[in-house]
């Protein structure tokens, strides 16, 4: 509907803008006393017509070839060759119809090739003129863009900070880890005191997550390695976790609290829901020039069953807004009572950005 929407405008613009600049002519002609012969309104036709298809052309190669912005900015080359051929083109047809229809003076006819060239110079500028008008269009339509962008992101890190202790770290996670930190103060109270000091650090990860668009990921892993070290308290030996981490990834930027919640989704939704137990693996690589995180988990995966998670559309999101269509989410069964999640991003696309 949208696309429908821009076509019916483009076209009223487009046929609007050339009729407006016959009007022009008419008037001019009509206000500087010049003389309207017989030829004058064909001709006219002529260049109008020309005119329009000739742009709508140029208009289709620009979106084909994809010349609008940004991607202009590397293929100035073949935007000129292409504009330069249109010009030629349409001076040239506009040359030969007026030879073929007898759109000349014949006191003053000159050759095709002199009339090309008079075309040339006078009738070029008509083309610039729409290509200026089109590029400055589309400039403008980026800018607006990007701005719409940038107020989503803001409202998105808003709403984030609403729910970050809500939906990131979930208060029945603090309860268990509080009990579990309780039940080890008179029987093991070393390891009490450093899951107290685990539980503060993701607490604080939490509240700094407010100001951040993206951490490094060795600081998310090491946000979630405290987390898992927490639930183990609770599961035991219930709770398996690998981790097969390319060390060349520690440094790639990731949205924060986000492998956390994966991670949490994946015990309160798949190994906290199994008698057994079971395994909770974390994987970093490099793969297809993207940055492509996964989380696995024993379980089974259902839409029903997280529709009220705020966890796996936060992803959707989040990822959308900072990395575009350079970035996706997926989660899915994987066979042998096995879910994955995977998270794919470009690498290096962002660096930590913190809100001013």
């Amino acid at each position: 509907m949208r696309n429908k929407r821009k076509a019916i405008l483009y076209w009223y613009c487009q046929i609007g803008g050339w009729m407006m600049y016959g009007l022009t002519m008419v008037f001019f002609a009509f206000v500087f006393d010049s003389r309207i012969n017989a030829i004058f309104y064909p001709k006219l036709l002529v260049i109008i017509t020309t005119g329009l298809i000739f742009t709508h052309i140029l208009r289709e190669l620009i979106k084909v070839l994809h010349l609008r912005p940004p991607e202009l900015s590397k293929k100035w080359f073949l935007f000129t060759v292409i504009l330069l051929s249109i010009l030629v083109l349409f001076n040239l047809t506009n040359s030969a119809l007026a030879e073929w229809l007898g759109l000349f003076n014949p006191k003053t006819k000159v050759s095709v090739e002199k009339r090309f060239l008079v075309n040339l110079v006078s009738d070029s500028p008509l083309i610039l003129v729409w290509v200026s008008i089109y590029y400055l269009w589309h400039y403008i339509e980026l800018g607006t863009k990007i701005e719409i962008q940038k107020v989503k992101l803001e409202s998105l890190v808003k709403e984030l900070e609403l729910n970050t202790i809500k939906s990131h770290i979930n208060p029945h996670f603090i309860f268990n880890a509080l009990n579990s930190i309780r039940a080890l103060v008179d029987e093991n109270p070393e390891r009490a005191r450093t899951a107290i000091t685990e539980l503060s650090n993701i607490l604080r990860s939490s509240m700094q997550s407010e100001k951040l668009a993206t951490v490094p990921f060795e600081k998310e892993l090491n946000i979630v390695k405290d987390y898992l070290a927490l639930e183990h308290i609770r599961f035991e030996d219930r709770l398996m976790v690998e981790f097969d981490i390319d060390e060349d990834t520690l440094d790639q930027p990731i949205p924060p609290m986000m492998l956390q919640t994966l991670v949490e989704n994946a015990i309160k939704h798949g190994v906290g829901k199994q008698k057994q137990g079971g395994l909770v693996k974390i994987i970093s690589d490099f793969r297809d020039n993207h940055h492509e995180v996964i989380v696995q988990n024993t379980g089974s995966f259902t839409k029903e069953g997280i529709s009220d998670g705020f966890g796996i559309s936060s992803t959707h999101d989040r990822l959308k807004l900072l990395f575009g269509k350079k970035a996706h989410f997926s989660i899915s069964n994987k066979g042998n009572d096995l879910v994955e999640a995977v998270i794919v991003m470009p690498i290096h696309e962002f660096s930590t950005l913190v809100k001013n």
